[in-house]
């Protein structure tokens, strides 16, 4: 990947400051396409002179994502949203916006950020969106590489970091738990984006395939519940609430899940029996356990002084 120049789609989210990373690590060029590139800024630093670019750029705008991949030599798609009313332009439209162009622009490599549990038998939208969206990307641009990461975990996340959250802040030695039994296979996201990187550097033995990326650990959520408890030094009792009071929970407005989610977590979000994964990239998956640890002490009542010795 030195010298190459490849356009981050989203390259300020999560996932992609880890992309961005890992790609300036290998010598690569890099240029972040977002509607608003200052809050991608803060990537500045990582790289040397030159090796970072910042543009304007929608995947809703076609004229936006044309102008951001033109010169480049790869591009990665990881725009995504959460927001129901905006899953279709965004999740199919958007990737087929993002796939043409690169077609059009002659790149060599695609790389599109789909997610695990992408099926058009899913009985949720964003699920849906996302199968379709892998669709349109793999019509448009033939020799694009589909990865579908399972829940990504690390230090900045939205999952393992908002449940030790809510146990920390509880005011009540109770927490409730939704879909008890719903079961994920957390990848760590520095891991994601190494793969990205080797489907890139590699797009004659990755493109035209998908890949489901899993960590090492499948755990169902009340046993990450009462991990992350245990992690963080905090005695509460978990109650398990049935589906029937959490599916009414969940179309309630202004709750921390909404109705599309819960249809979500009805089925589990871990790698397929015989799917292409992590392994067939060459990269071996660090699990939650080993990492999460370093980061969640901030959650204990005296941080990293919290823990009694044994």
């Amino acid at each position: 990947m030195k010298d190459k120049l490849v356009t981050l789609i989203g390259g300020g989210g999560f996932l992609g400051r880890y992309v961005a990373q890992e790609l300036l690590k290998a010598g690569a060029r890099i240029r972040i396409a977002q509607r608003r590139p200052r809050d991608a800024w803060f990537l500045k630093p990582l790289g040397g002179l030159g090796q970072t670019q910042f543009v304007a750029a929608d995947v809703t705008k076609p004229a936006t994502i044309a102008n951001a991949v033109a010169g480049a030599d790869a591009v990665v798609n990881l725009a995504g949203t959460f927001s129901k009313a905006d899953y279709w332009k965004v999740h199919e439209d958007g990737a087929r916006t993002v796939a043409e162009a690169a077609k059009a622009a002659g790149l060599s490599a695609m790389v599109h950020i789909s997610a695990i549990g992408a099926d058009p038998e899913s009985p949720a939208e964003y699920g849906q969106s996302k199968a379709a969206g892998g669709a349109a990307v793999l019509k448009a641009f033939p020799n694009a590489t589909i990865l579908r990461p399972s829940t990504l975990f690390g230090r900045e996340d939205q999952f393992v970091n908002r449940f030790a959250g809510m146990i920390a802040n509880s005011p009540v030695p109770f927490v409730p738990v939704l879909r008890p039994e719903a079961k994920f296979q957390p990848a760590y996201v520095a891991d994601v984006a190494q793969a990205v990187v080797a489907a890139l550097a590699d797009p004659e033995a990755f493109g035209g395939k998908t890949f489901e990326l899993g960590g090492p650990d499948v755990i169902a959520m009340a046993d990450l519940y009462r991990w992350i408890a245990q992690e963080i030094g905090r005695d509460v009792t978990l109650v398990e609430l049935p589906d029937p009071i959490g599916a009414g929970i969940a179309m309630l407005p202004l709750t921390p899940i909404t109705g599309d989610q819960w249809k979500m977590l009805g089925r589990d979000a871990v790698v397929a029996p015989g799917a292409k994964g992590f392994a067939a990239l060459g990269i071996a998956p660090q699990p939650l356990a080993t990492l999460a640890p370093g980061w969640l002490v901030r959650f204990r009542r005296h941080g990293r002084f919290g823990r009694k010795a044994a």
